[in-house]
């Protein structure tokens, strides 16, 4: 299977990433929207473990949904998984963000996926999920300034 890496640093505390970070379903308050395809909405289902993010995106066929599947504060770790329909000829995805703290003002995510695709389609996967997440790093980066 798959794995896919990438570490962001902060010139913020670890505590205000995380907060921003563990509000699973307040994502469209953070994520950018100068971006092709920014958030038009986000519908909830359900609370706190296994809640579900349907995230529709302008210009999108469908949403993406995202289960939450561990949320651990004290250790300040995250983990989701896409469920339903799944974008790029993905079949599985699995997520882990995990905040580490560099110093009293400063931080790192390191982020973390596992995921499968239908043959032939795992590096344009690869590609789309990284330019997700650098989205994902900078809506981070300004919410939490």
């Amino acid at each position: 299977m798959p794995e896919l890496t990438a570490t962001h640093l902060f010139d913020t505390p670890a505590a205000s990433v995380w907060q921003t970070l563990a509000d699973f379903g307040a994502i469209q308050r953070w994520w950018p929207v100068d971006i092709s395809m920014p958030i038009e909405r986000v519908t909830l289902e359900g609370e706190g473990i296994g809640m579900i993010r349907h995230i529709t995106n302008r210009g999108a066929r469908h949403p993406i949904s995202e289960r939450l599947e561990l949320l651990d504060s004290e250790a300040r770790r995250l983990v989701l998984s896409i469920v339903g329909e799944r974008p790029l000829g993905i079949t599985a995805y699995l997520a882990e963000g995990h905040v580490v703290e560099a110093d009293g003002a400063r931080c790192r995510l390191d982020y973390r996926a596992l995921f499968t695709t239908v043959p032939g389609n795992e590096d344009a996967a690869r590609r789309a999920l990284l330019k997700s997440w650098r989205v994902m790093f900078r809506g981070l980066e300004l919410a939490c300034q």
